[in-house]
């Protein structure tokens, strides 16, 4: 079934405990962020204001005794759009009360589907973000298969995973 605009937002609201996204495309091509990543690109300062819609949703979900969160999959080197996610987007999610992992998989296979981006509503609910090659979003599609699978691969994806300030410091910059 897929999932756009309000029925979206409605479901994606409606998560009383947790959400975990799996978050695997080396980039994403959205038109709203397409002058922020060119601002970025050029050496621009971030704004202060930067993703705020995002994180003033992350902090009230926090505050409401919710968790959410996400591993971020990357190969070295970053493309330059996890180069602009990891310097001007991480960050701020991370003050708002996202907890953010980090898998490289760069020299190992983790085991788990590593092109495939989904949520994962309070352990029962999945929802696919499915993306053409370039990073743009074709849909959202809620799964009806067995959930199991993807609580295995959650387990595998957080237990495998590094925080992202601990990644940076085994790293360096974003941009290396």
């Amino acid at each position: 079934m897929l999932l756009d605009g309000d029925a979206w937002q409605n479901l994606f609201n409606s998560f009383e405990q947790d959400a975990f996204r799996l978050e695997t495309q080396p980039s994403y091509s959205m038109p709203a962020e397409a002058e922020r990543i060119a601002r970025f690109q050029r050496g621009e300062p971030k704004p202060a204001d930067h993703n705020a819609a995002w994180r003033k949703r992350v902090a009230e979900f926090v505050a409401a005794g919710k968790t959410i969160g996400r591993v971020r999959i990357v190969r070295r080197p970053m493309t330059e759009y996890q180069q602009y996610q990891f310097a001007w987007s991480i960050p701020g999610n991370i003050e708002a009360g996202e907890y953010v992992r980090v898998l490289d998989i760069t020299d190992h296979d983790p085991g788990i589907p590593v092109n495939q981006d989904w949520w994962m509503l309070d352990n029962t609910t999945i929802v696919h973000l499915n993306f053409r090659p370039d990073g743009t979003q074709i849909n959202r599609e809620l799964i009806d298969a067995s959930i199991e699978s993807y609580r295995e691969w959650k387990r595998i994806a957080l237990e495998t995973s590094i925080p992202y300030e601990q990644y940076l410091k085994e790293h360096g910059d974003a941009r290396s």
